[in-house]
This record gives structure tokens, C-alpha cells and sequence, in this order.
């Protein structure tokens, strides 16, 4: 591990962080301590982790489940489809990156664990098993190697990209949930959690993460940063030796944009703040100090994570570029404060999100996208979507609460969960009026914000806001019983 033992040396006088809220439901969080060493010449993070986790379910635990997300791009596995190959790998050529696992271990005992075929799970057998109400600590050694890729997890040219690094607990639904991997959408279930990260890097490289930092000193060629995030769902970072940082404040809220090799920083600054702005007057408060908007290396459009947000330096067009940011500002309230299986029910959040974005542009005409000209686009392509799939296959489904693996196509993919959801939510918004259907969004985010939700959950709270049951409108526009492919 090189200069890790340094590092844990010089940081085994910080506490493992310890659980001490007011809040009971806070209290009964789980909590991650981790402390990360990047080798840029290696593109290697050695890792440690100590989570602390409460039973707060009615029956005992004799095993711990883990999704290891970084194996989705070891060898024989497919980290993109063949649309994005030339977008995500720079040489042109496959590259591999993988999650060891070096030791796992309660209390200085090791543990029995093994990692599964797929190479999506590990599984850490207990000593004895954890009843109601009880706490166990687990630490896992880990070594994350970087494939070079632009994508969520990886190094390219610009950026290094943390998204998804660490082993993360499964959620338990009756057992713990064990999700696959996916080349589209985002294969992730996670629920909201108290992080205490200390990272050490180069200090050439420039930090953008999630949560707040505490601390940053020198160590021989390396910072070393302490990290807090609370209350949040996820934790991830990213460097670049390129970063330039403008900052900017949204009432009790810094943010900040993270950029290179750009002309519009100040504008795309400015739009951050509009979304935040806007998003907190629609849903609620954002309850947190920071929220980072950071350029990257990625093949998509954008990616979200907790008080960050990653957007492509492969979005070329200006006007499109704002119109990710905002998209992926919006998944600060749907996905990050209100949580979901993102694997079984993409559209709760992606769908909200996407039409979320359309509400920012009616809301801030500045920006000439015209909210009646989105609604009227996404209906053109989702019926041009359905008729050419029609002339190809002969038929198509139109379900949008499928899993990630249940869609044929990343077109299919796209245009159930996101363009289709924009034409549903409008839809309800009509069915509604205003005054209804925005209450329904406030009530939905009040109730849940730091939960998870299931479909079930959105369709009875939007019914109990308005007042009218929209099961049965719901489930049409879900299960695909609503026709939009003729005029």
C-alpha cells in the first residue's frame, strides 16, 4: 500500500466517527469513515472503511451485504454500450479497472466474506448475529484500480473521477437488495448516511466533492483533507490538475463551479444558481452548505451525486451544456434527498428530474427554452422513437417501470423513462391545475426527503396533496396504456 501506512498513521489520532445526533432516526443512520490514498502513477486508491451500521429492522443479521460498483469495469464486463465505446475511452482501446478486496474485519477479528461470480456483491459473514437494535462496526481494506475511461469512475485527460469507489452497504428490503450491473442508466440503491472521508492526493490536483471539508494540511507531496457530509446519500469526488474555481452564494448556500479549457464559466456559474434558487422555491429547502458543480471527463451528458455534480466536457453546445447542468442540479431533490432503487424504478427519479428541468426554463425565461416548446418537442420524439421502432420490430414497449435491465435499447431506455416522463408529468400538471400539482411536489418532498420511495409511495402521496386518486392515471401512463403515437 506504499505511502498508505503513513497515512494511517498520521490520521489514527482522528476518531472513527461516531454517531451522536439528537435525532433519533438520524442516530440510527449508517456511517462510513473513510480514509483514501490516490497513486496517480499507478491510478490506484488504497482504501479503508469502517462502517458502522444500526439493525433497525425485526429480525437479526448473520451477513452483511456490499455492491462493489467499481468490478463493472473489469474484464468481461461491458462498462458501456457500443454507441458510447469512442466517447468513454480516449486510446480508442478497452481499458480495465476493478475493486480487491484486502481484509475484512470486526472489532480486530477477521471475517469470513467472499465476492460473488459477477463480481457485484460482496458478502461478509458475522461472528454472531446482530439483533434488533443493536450496532456493529466492520472495516474493509480495499484497493480501487482505475480503468481509463471517462465515465463515473476513472481517469482521463482532464479529470480523475471518484463516483461509486467505495464498497457500500446493500439496502435491506426483507433481505439485502443486490442489484445488477448496467451499461445504461444508474445502477444504484443506496439510503441516506453520515460520511467522515480523509483523502490524500498530489498536491498538484485540485479537490471537488461531496460534503463540506474541515481540514487540509501537507504531507510530503500530498494534501490530506477531512471531509464531512451528513445526512447524504452517497460520497464522491473528483480531481484535476486543471481546476479553476468560481464561487457564488444562493442565500446560506456556496456555489461553486469547477471548470477548464472555458469561456462561459461566469454563465454557467450564474445558471447553478438560478437551478438552486428556483428548485428550493418549487420542492423545498436544500438543507446543505455547498453544492459543486464540476466539468469532467465523462461519456454521458452528467452525472449526480450528493452536493456534486458532474458535467460532461464532451456537451459542446452551449445552450445544451446549461440545460445538463440544470438536470443534474434538479437530482439534488430527486435521487439525493428523495431517495429510490434507481435499478427497478429509474423513472422516480429521472423522470421528475427531467421534467423538473422543463419547470426551471418556464420559470426563468432569460434563457429563451420555452417550457410549452420542451413539451411539445418530447412529444415529437417520443412518437418518432415509437414509430420507428415500430417499422423495425413491429411493436414496442411503452412501460416505463421496468428495471434497468428489462429495457431492449439505451433509445428504448431513454425515451420510456425520460421523455415519456416529461409528457406524463405535464400531463398530471394539466389534470391537476397549478395549485395542486405543485402542492403534490411539495408535500412528495417534505414527506420523503432522506428516505427511499417506491412507486407506490409518489402515486399516494400526489393522491393525498390533490385529493383525487391517480392510481389508475399513473399506472396507464406506467404500464403503457397511454397511446401518444398518432396524432
Amino acid at each position: 500500500m506504499k505511502k498508505f501506512a503513513l497515512l494511517l498513521v498520521l490520521i489514527l489520532t482522528i476518531p472513527f466517527f461516531v454517531v451522536g445526533c439528537t435525532d433519533k432516526g438520524e442516530a440510527n443512520y449508517t456511517s462510513y469513515t473513510l480514509f483514501c490514498e490516490y497513486d496517480e502513477v499507478n491510478h490506484t486508491l488504497d482504501g479503508k472503511e469502517r462502517v458502522e451500521i444500526f439493525n433497525k429492522y425485526d429480525n437479526t443479521l448473520g451477513e452483511l451485504k456490499f455492491f462493489l460498483y467499481p468490478n463493472s469495469f473489469s474484464e468481461g464486463k461491458e462498462a458501456v454500450s457500443s454507441s458510447y465505446f469512442n466517447r468513454a475511452y480516449p486510446t480508442g482501446e478497452i481499458s480495465y479497472g476493478n475493486i480487491g478486496i484486502e481484509s475484512v474485519t470486526s472489532e480486530n477479528e477477521a471475517l469470513v466474506y467472499q465476492v460473488n461470480e459477477e463480481g457485484n456483491i460482496l458478502t461478509v459473514s458475522l461472528q454472531e448475529e446482530i439483533y434488533p437494535n443493536e450496532r456493529i462496526s466492520v472495516d474493509i481494506e480495499f484497493t480501487v484500480k482505475l480503468a481509463n475511461i471517462n465515465h463515473r469512475l476513472g481517469y482521463g485527460e482532464n479529470t480523475v473521477n471518484f463516483g461509486n469507489f467505495y464498497p457500500v452497504l446493500c439496502v435491506y428490503e426483507n433481505g439485502f437488495v443486490e442489484n445488477n450491473f448496467a451499461t445504461n442508466g444508474d445502477p444504484f440503491y443506496s439510503e441516506t448516511a453520515n460520511y467522515d472521508v480523509t483523502l490524500s492526493f498530489n498536491k498538484n490536483f485540485v479537490l471537488a466533492s461531496s460534503g463540506d471539508v474541515l481540514s487540509e494540511s501537507e504531507n510530503g507531496d500530498n494534501i490530506v483533507v477531512n471531509i464531512e457530509a451528513k445526512k447524504v446519500r452517497d460520497f464522491a469526488f473528483t480531481l484535476s490538475t486543471k481546476f479553476q474555481k468560481i464561487s457564488n452564494t444562493v442565500g446560506d448556500i456556496t456555489v461553486n463551479y469547477y471548470y477548464y479549457d472555458e469561456d462561459n464559466f461566469e454563465e454557467n456559474l450564474m445558471i447553478a444558481c438560478d437551478a438552486m434558487t428556483t428548485f428550493q422555491e418549487l420542492f423545498g429547502e436544500y438543507p446543505y452548505k455547498t453544492i459543486n458543480v464540476a466539468k469532467t471527463n465523462f461519456c454521458f451528458g452528467g452525472m449526480e451525486y450528493p452536493n456534486l455534480v458532474f458535467i460532461s466536457d464532451e456537451v459542446a453546445d452551449a445552450e445544451t451544456y446549461k440545460y445538463v447542468i440544470v438536470h443534474e442540479l434538479a437530482h439534488q431533490w430527486w435521487y439525493s434527498l428523495v431517495g429510490n432503487n434507481e435499478f427497478s424504478e429509474a423513472w422516480l427519479d429521472e423522470s421528475l428530474t427531467e421534467y423538473s428541468t422543463a419547470l426551471f426554463f418556464e420559470k426563468n425565461e432569460q434563457y429563451g427554452i420555452d417550457y410549452d416548446e420542451l413539451i411539445e418537442g418530447a412529444l415529437r420524439s417520443y412518437r418518432l422513437f415509437i414509430g420507428t421502432y415500430k417499422d423495425i420490430l413491429g411493436d414496442v414497449d411503452e412501460s416505463m417501470n421496468r428495471s434497468l435491465s428489462e429495457f431492449n435499447t439505451e433509445p428504448e431506455y431513454v425515451n420510456c423513462v425520460y421523455t415519456k416522463g416529461v409528457l406524463m408529468f405535464d400531463s398530471i400538471r394539466k389534470t391537476l391545475g397549478d395549485n395542486k400539482f405543485f402542492k403534490c411536489l411539495e408535500n412528495y418532498f417534505d414527506e420523503y426527503k432522506y428516505k427511499t420511495v417506491t412507486s407506490n409511495d409518489i402515486i399516494e402521496s400526489f393522491s393525498k396533496s390533490s385529493k383525487t386518486n391517480l392510481k389508475g392515471f399513473f399506472n396507464a401512463w406506467l404500464n403503457g396504456e397511454v397511446v401518444l403515437d398518432n396524432e
